[in-house]
């Protein structure tokens, strides 16, 4: 089913070369073709196996195994977003919504896994663009959210917010967090936002500490789009982040639309895998 697997990394610390060793062992022991991107192979360092760049995996392999955390996951998902590849994480992170197999469990998870037995998970990624004076300057894309926030100032942003191009509100605050089902686990949830369950085709939009506190957060259908202008009048006093990596320093009148991208990630989970056991377990419900 899985024939050729690509292993994928962003650290080099101890725990992860252990693992990548380790897993390296478990593959070639069930006979897999084994590619490495380039951070993998300074890890393991076998001049045998397949090396290319993480941006190539997704021309060449059946499979890629990230091994990390989920901020690994995410910048795997980035690279994979147009190859309808599946991506399976090992979780060596301090949560992990998205890396969820045991770095101490690996043979007994991936045994399963390769033998059919898995629970495919698809999510949709975010497209955000900006446009000045009617010209796209800036686009890319977001597996968790798009944020909007002000910077190197301590006075609030004005944003005027628009849903499929009807006027929803202009507001004061630090900014707003444009977030997917997936994403709702993250900087939405720190904001004040609802855990939405990654199956919904939903976004989710979260203003962070609004000087209204009447200003919640809103769910809007997953196919809607959104539109926010930036009504500060000085250059360099909001900015945007995609999956927290600053991208862009936003200028007075800049209008930044985000809707779904076209293309998904599929995520492959143990058969056992339970989204409501996930949030349990990280989010320490009913303890």
């Amino acid at each position: 089913m899985f024939n050729t697997i690509g292993l994928i990394t962003n650290s080099g610390v101890a725990a992860i070369q252990t693992t990548l060793v380790e897993l390296v062992k478990y593959l070639r022991s069930r006979d897999q073709k084994i590619i490495l991107d380039k951070c993998c192979a300074d890890l393991v360092k076998d001049p045998e196996l397949d090396v290319l760049a993480a941006e190539e995996l997704g021309k060449q392999c059946d499979l890629v195994i990230a091994i990390g955390g989920d901020g690994t996951m995410l910048m795997a998902s980035h690279m994979l977003c147009d190859y309808d590849v599946p991506l399976l994480g090992i979780n060596l992170g301090h949560v992990g919504f998205l890396s969820d197999i045991p770095a101490d469990d690996i043979s007994t998870n991936l045994d399963e896994i390769l033998n059919g037995h898995y629970v495919e998970d698809v999510r949709f990624l975010l497209r955000g663009q900006v446009f000045r004076k009617d010209k796209c300057v800036f686009e890319a894309y977001a597996f968790n959210d798009v944020v909007i926030q002000k910077w190197n100032i301590a006075r609030l942003v004005e944003l005027e917010t628009y849903i499929n191009g009807s006027f929803v509100h202009t507001h004061r605050s630090d900014g707003m967090i444009v977030s997917t089902p997936t994403g709702s686990t993250a900087y939405a949830l720190a904001g004040g936002g609802p855990v939405v369950h990654p199956s919904l085709d939903a976004l989710i939009l979260v203003p962070i500490c609004p000087h209204s506190l009447t200003n919640r957060p809103i769910v809007v259908d997953g196919n809607s789009c959104i539109e926010i202008v930036i009504g500060t009048r000085e250059v360099d006093h909001a900015r945007l982040t995609y999956d927290g990596e600053i991208k862009l320093e936003l200028a007075p009148g800049d209008r930044v639309r985000v809707k779904k991208k076209d293309k998904k990630i599929r995520l492959i989970h143990p058969p056992e895998h339970d989204q409501f056991h996930i949030l349990r377990e990280k989010l320490h419900w009913s303890k």
